[in-house]
């Protein structure tokens, strides 16, 4: 399996996405470029983190119109793996590849923490190595992270068992002190209709370490190989 990381003008955790297949993974991993037209082969495309286009406009409006978002959208539409985090998540949205938006913080603040997010779906193509309910330290970094919906398309998303990550402490509650950006209904991270497109604003790519203190992020990688042997 080979995994394509793109990088936009202003990504800064392309880096970290190609490390955590490489090394942690030990899979393939190329390096896209936003103009590109070819996925150069790649599986599974990742859209990575950081401040694509200086977040002008909106977080990931600019993004979404680079060459190769073309390739990407169409490799979705085919049915193929696309991952978008933080950054990616707010892509994929504006690219319509995910439903929903990412909008400021509730606070108005950057928010660079910790945080703890609930399984609530183990059996996407993406998430076949937790188990649901499983608890994760996993690391976020944004200011732009808050998941809106209008109320039918939220209802949509828990009914169809979309919505794969959630905020909550360390009890497992989905408490509104364990939102760190006021998310609607504390969502982190959902799946498209087809369950190929993941949107999580968290970043498994910096939790696949012990020493960086959490490998809770490699099950996610791994659940990519698992769903392809399956």
């Amino acid at each position: 399996m080979k995994f394509g990381v793109i990088t936009f003008p202003g990504s800064n955790c392309d880096e970290d996405a190609v490390l955590a297949v490489t090394e942690g993974l030990g899979a393939d991993a190329v390096r896209l470029w936003h103009k590109d037209h070819d996925l150069q082969g790649a599986d599974v495309v990742i859209l990575p983190g950081g401040f694509s286009y200086g977040d002008y406009l909106r977080a990931g409006a600019i993004a979404r119109f680079s060459p190769i978002m073309q390739e990407v959208i169409a490799h979705a539409n085919r049915g193929g793996p696309v991952i978008g985090i933080c950054n990616g998540f707010q892509i994929a949205c504006e690219a319509h590849l995910l439903p929903g938006a990412l909008l400021r913080n509730d606070s108005l603040q950057f928010r660079s923490q910790e945080v703890i997010l609930r399984v609530e779906n183990a059996s996407t193509r993406f998430t076949n190595r937790y188990t649901a309910g499983q608890l994760l330290r996993i690391p976020i970094a944004h200011g732009d992270g808050r998941f809106t919906i209008e109320a039918d398309g939220l209802r949509r998303l828990e009914d169809a068992g979309q919505v794969v990550f959630r905020y909550v402490d360390s009890k497992g509650n989905a408490t509104a002190g364990a939102n760190p950006n006021g998310s609607l209904d504390n969502i982190a991270g959902i799946v498209s209709a087809g369950g190929n497109v993941l949107g999580m604003m968290p970043h498994p790519e910096r939790a696949i370490y012990q020493w960086l203190g959490s490998r809770d992020g490699l099950a996610l990688f791994e659940s990519m190989l698992a769903h392809v042997a399956a």
